[in-house]
């Protein structure tokens, strides 16, 4: 279950352990691409890229028309296709489908291809260098880590997985091709989300975890050293399975244009969907067209309730979340009831006699047969020392819950720990939060917070390119040639341009920053109303986050001392699963948050050293500690020495009562910060101000 290639041969798909319903949505894109590509959600190492890869060599060969670099099919050619056009022919030299990766640095032209727009407009020649999307036509494209490629990249790669075709346009000369591919992504959680609209665009998605089965892992550990030793004999032994594998994947290819999806087998598909409320209507085509593939590779000419129950399992969690906090899941209970209820009045037999029995359940079966019923998804194992479990479900789906965390407990004084009632309290609802920005503009990989120069955006300028054009300013270049026309020979209408005259745009888009909360949990913020608004304040902050592509990190201080609650990431779930369970209590150690924080700046300076950190310190600016009054001027001396650092810095004043010190705004002065009370964090409040200043 690690890694592949070993050795330059590929780990058997049949050999993979468990996982099943990893391999069932794989098998069901590759018999039907049409179902819109499979997103894997799991923790690292639990082989999701080793399956994947696996997967394409069980793909039948595709025939390709020699020399076309869009693998153009003999039989039917695109018409379009820019190497073309071909002559159809009965035949041609067949090939393996391709495995095409895609890295998550790769830029929009390495995706799809890019126009020579020097010989273009030069020479008046239609250079086109094909990208990944071309050399993935009628193979696989996978995307490790889908969750860390830009956002608009995303979108290129699903809008030509729903449409079949790529198209690259620039400065008004246009180039399309076929572009036809099963799309894999694959992502831990724990780095980040997708938007709840590039979800959807994916048309199954599963959850893995490792298996908690000691006999199963030991299983995968054996086969996994078997491999290691000889990769060539281990794959030799499971080339039978290999093969049968791939028999049964063009089978079920060939079977499924005569799938037949009865009016009572659609009304069950709509049923489902409504009864889970999703959002769309692209869930009902992706569960109709999963059930359909369901029943090709099932062997049977229409759909059962079975295969709908499959490919709502399939189709639907990840369409059911409404925030990204929102974790994915079915409720079966709920699905089984709607299959029931749904069903057409002549009673439950009505799906065929293969269908009789609870044995042809596809849930729970493990039973080796492929005659009769539904037959199961591929074992993964040989027929002969299958390990028991191989379902992959042994451990419990709620592996990845968290566990009772030892934060807080101790690290000071008597008065440090907190109260059994103070532990944990619930954030208020969140709300709609103004945009917290870096001023100036940078340079940081793009997100929707704070200005940078980036590779989106609007033109704010131009500039000799460094290299290859890539965007062209065709104001600048125009003006760079003009006084060049009499000298070039220039005696009619028309322009000539010199490799000189290019002019590169410039363009100003938004970057995602690093927001680092430092959060005060002691006492003096300890009452549980207050820390209720201080949580939802900062919920609401972290969903602004997620929604502008930020990295976040969160440090609190309690106690006697400061600890990073978490390490600067993507998942912004991750953070708000950690502020739901800060406790409060204790004294003030102001100076030593600020310190701690000023420690993962310096460590993130590092390791991504483009990426503008915003500073949101939420506290009522009060310090205290075992030197009594020291304890401020420590504050404001670690205050003093962030701003000196350059750091950008908002300060959430939590003070609140009829008395107030303004320590909080003090503080904002000695960080060089703005101080924003809780109230003035939501947008509507921002607005509410401006109208006001307007009318004054």
């Amino acid at each position: 279950m690690l890694r592949a290639p070993f050795f330059g041969m590929t780990y058997p798909f049949s050999a993979v352990v468990g996982m099943d319903d990893m391999r069932l949505a794989l098998l069901l894109n590759a018999v039907s691409p049409a179902v819109g590509g499979v997103l894997v959600r799991g923790e690292k190492g639990t082989a999701k890229s080793t399956t994947v890869r696996a997967l394409a060599a069980v793909l039948p060969p595709v025939a390709v028309v020699p020399g076309c670099r869009f693998a153009c099919d003999p039989a039917a050619p695109d018409p379009a296709c820019p190497d073309g056009p071909h002559e159809p022919t009965a035949g041609g030299p067949a090939r393996s489908a391709r495995l095409v990766e895609l890295p998550v640095g790769a830029s929009e032209d390495r995706v799809v291809g890019s126009l020579d727009l020097e010989r273009a407009l030069t020479e008046g020649v239609k250079a086109f260098e094909p990208g990944l999307l071309a050399a993935a036509h009628r193979g696989v494209l996978y995307v490790d880590e889908v969750n860390l490629l830009h956002d608009h990249l995303v979108d290129l790669l699903l809008d030509a997985a729903a449409m079949g075709t790529a198209y690259v346009e620039r400065e008004g000369v246009s180039v399309r091709h076929a572009a036809r591919f099963l799309l894999v992504g694959t992502m831990n959680p724990e780095e980040g989300e997708l938007r709840p609209q590039l979800l959807d665009r994916f048309g199954l998605t599963v959850e893995v975890a490792a298996p908690r089965d000691p006999a199963q892992r030991a299983e995968v550990v054996r086969r996994r050293f078997a491999s290691d030793a000889d990769p060539a004999g281990f794959a030799t032994t499971w080339a039978t399975e290999e093969t049968a594998l791939a028999d049964r994947i063009a089978d079920a290819r060939a079977r499924l244009p005569h799938v037949v999806l009865s009016d009572a087998a659609l009304q069950q598909v709509t049923a489902v969907c409504a009864a889970f409320d999703v959002d769309g209507l692209r869930a009902d085509l992706v569960t109709a067209r999963a059930a359909i593939a369901h029943a090709a590779w099932c062997g049977r000419d229409e759909v059962t309730e079975d295969d709908v129950r499959v490919a709502a399992r399939l189709a639907l969690p990840h369409r059911r979340r409404r925030n990204p906090f929102d974790a994915p899941g079915l409720d079966e209970d709920l699905l089984d009831s709607t299959l029931a209820d749904s069903r057409p009045d002549d009673g439950p037999d009505d799906d065929g006699p293969d269908d009789d029995g609870p044995e042809d359940d596809d849930r729970g079966s493990d039973g080796p047969g492929d005659d009769g019923g539904t037959p199961p998804p591929p074992s993964g194992t040989p027929d002969g020392p299958a390990p028991e479990g191989r379902d992959g479900h042994d451990g419990p789906e709620s592996a990845g819950e968290p566990t009772t965390s030892p934060r807080g407990e101790g690290g000071g004084s008597a008065d440090a720990a907190p109260a059994p009632d103070r532990a944990a309290v619930a954030p208020s609802d969140p709300f709609r939060a103004r945009r917290l920005e870096v001023p100036g503009i940078g340079a940081g990989a793009s997100g929707r917070r704070s200005r940078a120069r980036s590779e989106r955006g609007r033109v704010v300028g131009s500039t000799r390119p460094a290299g290859t054009v890539t965007k062209l300013h065709l104001t600048g270049t125009v003006l760079a040639a003009a006084p060049h026309q009499r000298a070039r020979g220039r005696t009619g209408p028309g322009l000539r341009i010199a490799r000189e005259d290019l002019r590169q745009a410039v363009l100003e888009g938004r970057e995602g920053n690093l927001v680092l909360f430092v959060v005060d949990a002691s006492g003096s913020m300890g009452s549980r109303a207050r820390m209720g608004a201080v949580k939802g304040a900062i919920l609401s902050l972290l969903l602004d986050a997620y929604q502008r592509r930020d990295k976040v990190g969160l440090v609190t201080f309690r106690g006697a001392a400061a600890e990073v609650a978490l390490p600067p990431t993507w998942s912004v779930e991750a953070a708000a699963a950690r502020l739901a369970e800060l406790p409060t209590g204790g004294r003030t150690p102001l100076a030593a948050g600020l310190i701690e924080a000023q420690q993962v700046l310096r460590r993130e300076r590092i390791r991504d050293p483009q990426r503008r950190p915003l500073l949101v310190v939420v506290t009522d600016g009060r310090a205290t500690g075992a030197r009594g009054g020291a304890a401020l001027t420590e504050a404001r001396t670690a205050a003093a020495l962030l701003a000196a650092t350059g750091t950008a810095a908002v300060v959430v004043d939590c003070e609140s009562g009829p008395v107030r010190l303004g320590l909080a705004a003090t503080l904002g002065t000695a960080l060089g910060a703005q101080t924003l009370r809780l109230d003035e964090l939501a947008a509507d409040s921002l607005a509410a101000t401006v109208r006001g200043a307007r009318a004054a």
